[in-house]
């Protein structure tokens, strides 16, 4: 069976939540301070691509991983 690295997936799930946190954030600023708005959408984006790197190097590492 395939070894899924689960720090990775842990660490995916906390970018995960990061980038709820900041959107909720831009949502919140996006009248009052836009350019507030746009910088945590911008952090935002860098944690979607942690987080899709992070379940990215799970994936091959159950693929790369001996089948018993």
């Amino acid at each position: 069976m395939p070894q899924i690295d689960v720090n990775q997936l842990s660490q995916a799930k906390a970018n995960v939540t990061l980038t709820q946190t900041l959107l909720d954030q831009a949502i919140e600023k996006v009248n009052s301070d836009p350019t507030l708005a746009q910088e945590a959408l911008k952090q935002a984006s860098n944690e979607i691509s942690s987080a899709l790197s992070a379940v990215t190097q799970a994936q091959n590492s159950a693929k790369a991983s001996p089948t018993e």
